[in-house]
């Protein structure tokens, strides 16, 4: 390789217009200098190029993918909630190694379903989302055995809890639990014959093996008096990972089957004030993935290498429900924001990459497990849906009011300081009444705090624009509290803080309730002169409450009524957290809601009107100088006698200053 220089060591030569300028130089490169140099420059354009080639043709080590999505991408569950336009980009993912497709447990509107979906199968067809299960009963956390014949999960198909096995080749399901009691939470030992799962049990949830088989003695693994659920037995079948609120709020522990005594149950590293939720391990092993809720709010998802265990669990992005693919390269998870769950996927090797843009899903979901199963043997299982309206509106007054204003409807039978609602929604919360009043077995919404509120009714400081205004929000009795009916559990989606309402079963049968699993959150705690508690605005409770409970805020949500975000102000107003109130909106702003009852002047700003006599405004007193003037002016008459007579006449003059012309001028 030549390079131009100057042989003579001349420095400047003429160009075509006679000016100078350098000579170029020459350097001579020996064949050895120019074969390390080309060796080098390809090895630089092959490093370069590399991730390139391994994303466009799917070469060893690379993602089998199309375009990447950054991270970023995936928006935080308060930003989800506070922006439902946002749209993601689209792409078609290449299926992985053994490739299945996901069954989740699904809310459909009062009872709960197994579904299937792959964003991609094997032949490259999307399996869209689709039910499996059908009946007046719930199906919920679904786990699939080793040998991928045979589906575990939780139903109450037969009147009550019981953990079933689904045979996927026969279809058959039958159960292999018959005690009375809450079990749910199946998961698989590595050999296909032991299944372990969380047990309500003494008033307490606890984790328990047997075999998989009906009959079988089931052995207590946990016995403490905190609340142990959402096992996960380990592919190497000696270490149950499950969550357990024993340190005083929930975390991972981890069971060595191999130990005994006081050194078989022990916790993981605690990431900060995280609390922990469904634990998942990787196909082979090696990691252990569950989510978290940090006390910022952010919802993410913590990494721990079973390898290195005395190494911190990492952060691996966001998410609240992990689920390995069955080559472990792809990990599933839920996005929950306060009124809607979404699903994406992220690659283990590039979690900075999403592998599934987040998709809607239509209910809350109750578990996820991946089959990896042919799906032509499932398809022919499929139930169409069939919905069915759970109330039937009808409008007692006529629309064609003045302005097309809408009327109230009074609530029978309810106590309410003014028990009325809107004719649009007032159906929709009869319904709710009623349900809720047979499942828990008395009726809680007899008795409301507050309903439809009037504006000559002002609110507590801060709700002047509340929902209450509207006719469309009620407010719940928040009495039971104290007798112990009524559970809060604090619940935070980035910097927004709302809550979720359990009502406590009346019969105790768990027919139609659970038990708790979260801590709840003890308002009182603000009232014990201690200023922790008090700048918090109370404190999770010492311990979770026993007994079987209904999800009062799950239920509302089936009939439309969403729950309302804290003010920022709740930790030192007990009325800004609203965590009783429930609102019907019906895809309406505050402002349009209100025009469906009042006129637009109604609802214009008072402008204060100037009075004839104008109040004076507080001012330094004027300084007024009085100037006397004496006038002597005598009078002397001669009559015999001269007798003086003086007469005095002063006249005082006042010159007052004012600094504020409204006062009036003195009289002189």
């Amino acid at each position: 390789m030549i390079l131009p220089i100057d042989p003579r060591g001349e420095n400047e030569q003429k160009n075509h217009k006679g000016e100078s300028h350098p000579r170029a130089r020459r350097i001579t490169l020996s064949p050895i200098t120019f074969i390390l140099l080309l060796t080098v420059n390809l090895i630089i354009l092959m490093a370069l190029a590399w991730p390139i080639l391994k994303t466009r043709f799917g070469l060893p080590g690379g993602p089998p993918l199309g375009p990447a999505v950054p991270a970023e991408s995936i928006l935080s569950p308060s930003a989800i909630a506070l922006d439902q336009k946002t749209t993601f980009p689209t792409r078609t993912p290449v299926p992985p190694e053994g490739a299945g497709l996901l069954v989740l447990s699904l809310q459909e509107g009062l009872d709960t379903h197994l579904f299937v979906y792959n964003p991609v199968d094997a032949d490259g067809e999307t399996i869209p989302l689709t039910r499996l299960t059908d009946g007046p009963w719930h199906d919920i956390t679904p786990a699939l055995s080793p040998d991928g014949h045979r589906l575990a999960f939780a139903s109450t198909r037969d009147g009550d809890w019981q953990i079933y096995l689904w045979d996927l080749e026969s279809g058959t399901i039958t159960h292999i639990t018959d005690t009375p009691g809450y079990k749910a939470s199946p998961t698989w030992s590595p050999d296909g014959l032991w299944l372990a799962y969380e047990r309500y049990f003494d008033n307490n949830l606890e984790i328990y093996i047997q075999q998989a088989e009906a009959g079988a003695e089931p052995i207590r693994l946990t016995g403490d008096l905190a609340a142990d659920f959402s096992p996960a037995w380990s592919p190497g079948g000696r270490q149950i990972a499950f969550v357990s609120t024993s340190s005083g709020s929930e975390q991972v522990w981890l069971a060595d089957l191999d130990k005994s005594g006081e050194d078989r149950i022990l916790p993981l590293d605690h990431v900060g004030e995280a609390r922990a939720a469904h634990p998942a391990w990787s196909p082979d092993g090696r990691y252990l993935a569950w989510a978290a809720v940090m006390g910022d709010g952010w919802h993410k998802l913590y990494l721990w290498d079973n390898s290195t265990p005395e190494q911190a669990p990492r952060e691996l992005g966001v998410g609240d429900y992990p689920v390995w693919s069955r080559d472990g390269r792809i990990l599933y998870t839920t996005l929950e924001t306060p009124h809607q769950t979404y699903l994406t996927a992220f690659l283990l090797e590039q979690p900075d990459l999403v592998w599934l843009p987040p998709m809607a899903l239509p209910g809350v979901v109750e578990g996820v497990a991946w089959v990896n199963f042919p799906v032509k043997d499932f398809l022919p299982e499929v139930i169409a849906p069939s919905p069915t309206p759970l109330w039937n509106p009808y409008m007692n007054l006529d629309p064609e009011a003045p302005g097309g204003r809408w009327g109230l409807v009074d609530l029978w039978n309810v106590e309410a300081p003014y028990p009325h609602l809107h004719d649009r929604v007032d159906e929709a919360f009869d319904a709710l009444r009623a349900k809720l009043a047979e499942q828990a077995g008395w009726d809680a919404l007899a008795a409301l705090e507050n309903a439809y509120t009037p504006l000559t009714s002002p609110l507590s400081p801060g709700l002047q624009g509340d929902w209450l205004f509207t006719g469309r929000a009620f407010a719940v009795n928040a009495l039971p509290i104290n007798a112990g009916w009524m559970a809060v559990v604090r619940e935070d989606y980035g910097l927004e803080t709302y809550w979720r309402i359990f009502l406590r079963e009346r019969f105790q049968d768990g027919s139609k309730g659970r038990p708790l699993r979260a801590l709840p959150w003890d308002f009182n705690a603000r009232y014990i002169a201690e200023p922790a508690p008090y700048e918090r605005g109370g404190d999770l409770a010492q311990g979770v409450q026993p007994g079987y409970w209904i999800d009062m805020t799950q239920l509302a949500a089936a009939y439309g009524w969403q729950r309302l975000p804290s003010l920022l102000t709740w930790r030192s107003n007990l009325a800004a957290a609203r965590f009783n109130e429930f609102v019907r909106r019906d895809d309406l702003e505050w402002i349009d809601a209100m025009l469906e009852l009042y006129p637009p002047e109604a609802l214009l700003s008072p402008t204060p009107i100037p009075t004839a006599t104008p109040t004076p405004t507080s001012t330094d007193t004027p300084t007024i100088t009085l100037t006397p003037t004496i006038t002597q002016t005598p009078t002397i008459t001669l009559t015999g006698q001269p007798t003086p007579t003086p007469t005095l006449s002063p006249t005082i003059t006042s010159t007052p200053t004012p600094t504020d012309t409204l006062f009036p001028k003195p009289t002189p």
